[in-house]
This record gives C-alpha cells, sequence and structure tokens, in this order.
C-alpha cells in the first residue's frame, strides 16, 4: 500500500500531457506541486483540483526547479518550447535542469517522450533498442535528451521514458488530429488526411498514456536506473482509420476523407515556423512505425485503453471551437 505523502513535481503542468499526468497522479494518491512563472493565474485557468500546489519559478532557472523538488519522489517532465521555436535551445536546457533537481532529491524523473528519434529508414516495428537515426532536428534533440538521461542513470540518476504516437485528447492544442485533420469542429465538413491511406500510424490519447505511466511508477516492480518502455496507444496498419473515425464522431460520410493539402504547408512554410516543421515531420505519415508494447505490458498488463469512439468524442467536446492548421503533432 503506498503512502499518501508521496509528492511528485510536474514541470509544463499546463501542456496537454502535464494536465492529464498530474491527474492520473493524484487518482494514484500522489500529491502535485506544479512549477509555473505566474502560479496564480495558471491556478485559474487549468482546471486542475485545488489540490495541487502551485510554486512559483522558471523550467529554465536551475535553482527553482531545484528548489520546487525539494522533498519530492518522482519529478515529470512535461516541458516543451511553444510552437516548437528555438527546440534545441530551450528543451536541452530545461532538462538538465530536471536532471539537477533529481539528483538534489533523489527524485525519479519520468518523461513522454516520441517516435521523432526514428528516422525515416526505421524498421515497420521499433522496440526500445532499436537503433535511432533521427532525419529531423527534433529528431536529434529527442535523442539527445534521452542519451542526457542515460548519462545521468550512470551517476545515480534515475529515470523512465515512455515514447507514444501521435498525442489527441482532450485541450492538445498541438495534435495532428485538431489542428490539421479536423478544420471546424462545428460545421466539419471533410476531413482531411495526411498520408497515404494504407500506411500505417500509431496515436496516443493522452489520458490512456497518463494513466498508464502512472501505473508504471506505482508497479513496485525492480526497474534499472534508466528505463525505456514503449506505448502503443491506437494503431492502425491502415492510417485512414483514424480519418474515418473521426468522421463517425463527427456524423459525416468516410467519403468526405480529403488529401492533406501538404502544397499549402509549403507554400507557407518560408513564413511559419509551425508549417516548416509539419513539412519536416512529414515522413512519418509516409511510412509505417509500430511501437512494440511487450516490455511494458510484462510489467503492469495491458495498457489504459479508451475505446476509439470514446476518446474522439472527448477530444472534439475539449478541441477548441475553431480549428485550422496549426503546429506538428506530439510534443
Amino acid at each position: 500500500m503506498h503512502s499518501a505523502t508521496r509528492t511528485a513535481l510536474v514541470i509544463g503542468i499546463t501542456g496537454s500531457f502535464g494536465r492529464e499526468a498530474a491527474g492520473a497522479l493524484l487518482r494514484h494518491g500522489w500529491q502535485v506541486r506544479a512549477l509555473h512563472r505566474d502560479p496564480s493565474a495558471a491556478a485559474s485557468s487549468s482546471k486542475l483540483p485545488n489540490s495541487v500546489q502551485w510554486l512559483k519559478g522558471d523550467a529554465m532557472h536551475s535553482s527553482d526547479v531545484v528548489e520546487a523538488a525539494r522533498g519530492t519522489e518522482l519529478i515529470v517532465h512535461a516541458a516543451n518550447p511553444p510552437n516548437y521555436r528555438n527546440w534545441r535551445g530551450l528543451a536541452l536546457p530545461m532538462l538538465d535542469n530536471t536532471i539537477a533537481a533529481a539528483r538534489s532529491s533523489n527524485a525519479r524523473i519520468l518523461m513522454p517522450a516520441t517516435i521523432y528519434n526514428f528516422g525515416a529508414s526505421a524498421p515497420t516495428v521499433v522496440t526500445e533498442n532499436s537503433p535511432q537515426i533521427p532525419t529531423s532536428r527534433k529528431g536529434q534533440v529527442r535523442v539527445e535528451m534521452e542519451l542526457r538521461l542515460q548519462k545521468a542513470s550512470l551517476d545515480g540518476v534515475r529515470s523512465i521514458v515512455v515514447r507514444a504516437g501521435d498525442f489527441f485528447g482532450p485541450g492538445a492544442g498541438n495534435s495532428w488530429l485538431t489542428r490539421g485533420m479536423i478544420m471546424s469542429r462545428d460545421r466539419a465538413r471533410s476531413v482531411y488526411y495526411p498520408g497515404p491511406r494504407d500506411v500505417g500510424h500509431a496515436w496516443a490519447y493522452l489520458p490512456d498514456l497518463a494513466e498508464t505511466m502512472a501505473r508504471l511508477i506505482d508497479c513496485g516492480r525492480p526497474m534499472s536506473a534508466y528505463e525505456v518502455f514503449h506505448f502503443r496507444g491506437h494503431w492502425f496498419e491502415h492510417g485512414v482509420e483514424m480519418a474515418e473515425g473521426a468522421c463517425r464522431a463527427l456524423s459525416i460520410s468516410k467519403h468526405r476523407i480529403k488529401p492533406f493539402p501538404w502544397w499549402a504547408v509549403k507554400l507557407g512554410s518560408p513564413f511559419v515556423n509551425a508549417f516548416r516543421e509539419m513539412l519536416e515531420m512529414r515522413y512519418l505519415w509516409q511510412i509505417s512505425l509500430q511501437l512494440d508494447n511487450s516490455k511494458l505490458r510484462a510489467l503492469i498488463g495491458a495498457e489504459a485503453h479508451t475505446p476509439l469512439e470514446e476518446a474522439l468524442a472527448a477530444t472534439l467536446e475539449g478541441s477548441p471551437r475553431a480549428i485550422g492548421h496549426g503546429s506538428s503533432a506530439a510534443a
């Protein structure tokens, strides 16, 4: 039986995954702290329970993170640069500060990760140990982030990395689903699919991912100082099945599925940073990349898994009313 006094610090709690992680940890009996530059404003707009303890600080300032993590057992690193700007210049220093805080507090780091590490030459099914040969700048940074955690583990800093496919869910502002495939929830007449219909694609419903990661932390099984797991989520052998599910959720015919207008993204890319990022990650729609979750299932059993129809309904209900082209998918 776990003690109710276990405390976790969530870095990036106002982001889509950070909110879900905080909620999952609270359900599992954790006390949750949040670090934010403006905690009063964040607390009033976050829709998180009042039990969350908000602390003033900046994830870019090591001393702030170290102080916020004092006395914690877990640090959830869910911080990402806004709108993918200056990824290397922000993402890596923020992770270094989390590592320093974990070292100081003897806390374990829990970090959601992506499939950006795997480039266009990746095998169809990837395991935790598959070669990482990124073909994008964000992929290179993601590889470096994992390497820094692995290196820190040699010095006693414990961490768990969970890789997942494209994020979607209530409030997932950067989701391909609600920023690229569906243009308007209220008056949608079409769903735009970004890749070949018969190429597989992996999706991660954020509430399921957060719940699975909370179960992983609570499982009580022995782990190495550095562990990587794969979350399978919603995998479609024919990627267009996600678009078909969106059509059902929107009560429109699947014949209204149209090719995504990559030509418009390309034209706008010199002027819009988000479009450049989308083009860089386009290869993930052109190859099948399935995450093997055998290691995860061996440790905790089945993943948390919400049926697609229910997950899509919750996602559309929690998305902005006006949906337009935005930034790329999972952070």
